[in-house]
C-alpha cells in the first residue's frame, strides 16, 4: 500500500472488473444535494455513505462527521477514492475516510457498530454485487437499517419510475435498464413509488419521522429539491414550478423524450401531481431540513435557498459572482431577497395567446413595458421570471445581468425574443397569422410594449435587411447569451421530441405542398409567355420575309425602263418654261454634234 492511497477494505460482494462512477449513470452529485447535506448532517457524528456518491458530496459529509465509512461495491472504484481522497487527507478533507469495497449486505454482516448517519442519497440500486443474494428493496432497506442507531440521521434516495423524464422517454426498456447499469429494481414489486409508501417503509424498520423531498435531476445531479408539501401545492407559473421546469427543460437535452417535458410539467402542477412525477425523492430522517427549496441555479453552481412566508419566498442564493464572459454575468447581489408567489408573466401571455385574446395581450404587453422602463436593474428582462405582484411585477430569482448599458429597445427586445422562442418554437397557438413570424412579430410585440414601430423603408439593395431586423437585432443577440448561459441551445440543435419532430415534419410538408403550388402556377406562366414569345417570333419571321419581298420588287422597279420613264415624265413635267428649256437642249445637241463631226 503506497503512502499516497487510503487502505480499502474488502467485504463480501465485491465487483471487479466494474465501475459505478464511469458507467452510464455515474455518481450522484451537485451543489444543491451537498448545501442540503451541509444544513442536515450534524456535527462529529460517525457516518457511513452508501453507494457512489460524487467527491463533492464525500467532502461534505467528512468535513462534518468524526469518522466515515464509505461503501462502494466496485474495487477500482474504491482503490481510485482511496488514492484521491489519501492525497487531501492532510488538509481534513480526507480524514477520518475509511474506503470499503462490498456489498451492503457484506457490510451489515461484517459485524460493525450502528452508525449516526447513514447517507445512501443515490438510493438502494447500486448497493449488491454479484455475489449477494437477490435481495428485494424492502430486503436492501432492513440491512440498511440494521447499521443505523435508533435515533440516526438517514438521508435515503430514491428513483421514481413514475416520473416525467421516465414516462416521456422515447427509448424501450432495454435501451433504458440495460444490463451494463445492474438494476435489477425497476420491476421489483416491494419498491415504493410514491413518498406515502417510501415513509411508511422507513417506519416499518423503525426509521419514522421522515421528511420527503422531491428531486428534479439532470442525469445524476439533483438540480432542484423540493419539499414534497411546496411541489404537491404548486401551480403553474409559480416559484416552485419553474424551478423544476427548469432543471425538466435541461434534463431534456440528455434524454430523448416523446413530448416537450415543460408542457407535461405545467399540467401536473395544474393538476397537484407535481410533486408525484419527480425524477425521485429523498427521504431525510432524524432531523428538519431548514428550508423548502434546495436549487442549482440554472447556468451556475450557485444555490439558491427559499421558504415561503405568506405570499412571498424567502430567496437566498449563495454563490461568486461571474466574470463577464460577453453580453452577460452572473451577479447574485441582484436576486432579491422576497418574490411574490405569483405567476410568471410568460404564463399570462401564453394564457392570453391561446385565448386569441389580442386585446388583453396588448393590455398586458403595455404594462409590461410601463413597468420595464421604470427599472433600473441591469437584470436581464425574461418574461418566464419576471412575477406578476398584484398590479404591477416583480423580478423572479434570475441571477444574469447584462454587462454593458443596454438600450430600453434592447432590453425589451429580448425578452421578447425569448418570449418568441418559447411561444412560435413550441408550437403554442396563438392569434397571430402563419407567416408574421420572427422579427416581424417580435416587432409587433416591442409597439405593444411602448417601442415605436421602425418606418418602412424600401431596400437599396437586395441583401439590405429589413426595419424590423435592424430594431431586434440586438434583443435577439442577448437572448442567444441567455440561452448559452442558461444551457439550452437556442437553435436547436439538441435532440428533440417526437412531438416537436412530427410537427416540424407537418409544417415543412405544408410550406413543400405551398411551394409545390407555387412552381405550378410559375411554369404555367412560364409556358403561357413562351407561346407568347414563339408567336411573336413567328410573327416577326413572316414580317421579315415580305420586308425582302418588297425590297426585292423596289429594286426591280427601280431597274426597269418603265421607271426610268416616269422619272424623265416626271422631270419635264417639272419644267416651268418649255421654251428656254428646249432652247437649252437644242444648244447642247448642236455641241454634241460639232464634237462628233469635228
Amino acid at each position: 500500500m503506497s503512502d499516497n492511497q487510503l487502505a480499502v477494505e474488502v467485504v463480501r460482494g465485491e465487483m471487479q472488473p466494474w465501475s459505478d462512477y464511469s458507467g452510464k449513470r455515474g455518481a450522484v452529485q451537485g451543489p444543491a444535494l451537498r448545501a442540503l447535506l451541509t444544513d442536515v448532517l450534524p456535527d462529529g457524528a460517525r457516518t457511513l455513505i452508501v453507494g457512489p456518491h460524487g467527491a463533492d458530496l464525500v467532502e461534505a459529509v467528512v468535513a462534518k462527521a468524526s469518522e466515515t465509512t464509505l461503501l462502494v461495491r466496485s474495487v477500482s472504484d474504491a482503490g481510485e477514492l482511496g488514492e484521491r481522497f489519501a492525497a487531501g487527507a492532510g488538509k481534513g478533507s480526507g480524514a477520518g475516510l475509511q474506503v470499503v469495497a462490498g456489498a451492503l449486505d457484506g457490510l451489515a454482516e461484517a459485524g460493525r457498530p450502528s452508525y449516526d448517519v447513514v447517507v445512501a442519497a443515490d438510493g438502494l440500486d447500486r448497493v449488491i454485487g454479484y455475489d449477494s443474494p437477490d435481495l428485494t428493496w424492502s430486503q436492501r432497506l432492513d440491512a440498511l437499517a440494521a447499521l443505523c442507531s435508533p435515533d440516526a440521521v438517514v438521508v435515503l434516495g430514491l428513483e421514481n419510475e413514475f416520473s416525467l423524464t421516465n414516462l416521456l422517454d422515447r427509448r424501450p426498456a432495454d435501451q433504458r435498464h440495460g444490463d451494463d447499469e445492474w438494476r435489477p429494481l425497476h420491476d421489483d414489486p416491494t419498491r415504493p413509488v410514491s413518498t406515502t409508501q417510501l415513509v411508511a417503509e422507513l417506519d416499518r424498520v423503525g426509521l419514522s419521522g421522515a421528511a420527503t423531498y422531491a428531486t428534479f435531476s439532470v442525469g445524476e445531479t439533483p438540480h432542484a429539491l423540493l419539499s414534497t408539501d411546496v411541489a404537491a401545492t404548486a401551480r403553474p407559473g409559480q416559484l416552485p414550478t419553474r424551478l423544476a421546469v427548469e432543471a425538466l427543460e435541461a434534463a431534456a437535452t440528455l434524454v430523448p423524450l416523446l413530448t416537450p417535458i415543460a408542457d407535461s410539467a405545467d399540467a401536473a402542477a395544474r393538476a397537484g401531481l407535481l410533486a408525484s412525477t419527480p425524477t425521485g425523492w429523498l427521504a431525510v430522517r432524524g432531523t428538519t431540513p431548514p428550508h423548502a427549496i434546495y436549487t442549482q441555479t440554472t447556468g451556475h453552481p450557485a444555490v439558491l435557498t427559499a421558504d415561503v412566508d405568506g405570499d412571498v419566498w424567502k430567496v437566498v442564493v449563495v454563490g461568486d459572482e461571474v466574470e463577464a464572459e460577453g453580453a452577460l454575468a452572473f451577479d447574485s447581489s441582484v436576486v432579491p431577497a422576497t418574490v411574490p408567489d405569483g405567476v410568471s408573466a410568460e404564463t399570462l401571455l401564453f394564457r392570453l395567446a391561446a385565448a386569441e385574446d389580442v386585446p388583453g395581450f396588448r393590455d398586458l404587453a403595455g404594462r409590461l413595458g410601463d413597468w420595464a422602463r421604470s427599472q433600473t436593474s441591469r437584470v436581464l428582462l425574461r418574461w418566464d421570471d419576471v412575477v406578476l405582484d398584484g398590479d404591477s411585477f416583480a423580478f423572479g430569482a434570475s441571477a444574469w445581468v447584462t454587462t454593458a448599458d443596454e438600450t430600453e429597445q434592447d432590453r425589451l427586445a429580448a425578452a421578447w425574443a425569448r418570449f418568441h422562442d418559447r411561444l412560435i418554437g413550441a408550437h403554442r397557438r396563438h392569434p397571430w397569422p402563419p407567416w408574421m413570424v420572427g422579427d416581424d412579430l417580435v416587432s409587433a410585440w416591442l409597439a405593444m410594449s411602448g417601442i415605436d414601430a421602425p418606418a418602412q423603408t424600401p431596400a437599396t439593395t437586395p441583401d439590405a435587411p429589413s426595419a424590423s431586423v435592424v430594431q431586434v437585432a440586438r434583443g435577439k443577440e442577448l437572448a442567444a447569451a441567455l440561452s448559452t448561459a442558461l444551457g439550452v441551445p437556442s437553435d436547436g440543435s439538441q435532440t428533440p421530441d417526437v412531438r416537436t419532430a412530427l410537427a416540424d415534419a407537418d409544417r415543412a410538408a405544408q410550406e413543400i405542398h405551398e411551394l409545390k403550388g407555387q412552381i405550378f402556377g410559375l411554369e404555367r406562366t412560364l409556358g403561357f409567355r413562351d407561346k407568347a414569345l414563339k408567336t411573336r417570333e413567328t410573327r416577326l419571321r413572316e414580317m421579315r420575309t415580305q420586308v425582302q419581298k418588297a425590297n426585292a420588287e423596289r429594286t426591280k422597279l427601280k431597274n426597269s425602263r418603265a421607271y426610268s420613264a416616269v422619272k424623265l415624265i416626271r422631270k419635264a413635267a417639272q419644267i416651268r418654261n418649255p421654251r428656254k428649256f428646249a432652247g437649252k437642249v437644242k444648244r447642247r445637241v448642236k455641241r454634241q454634234l460639232r464634237n462628233k463631226l469635228g
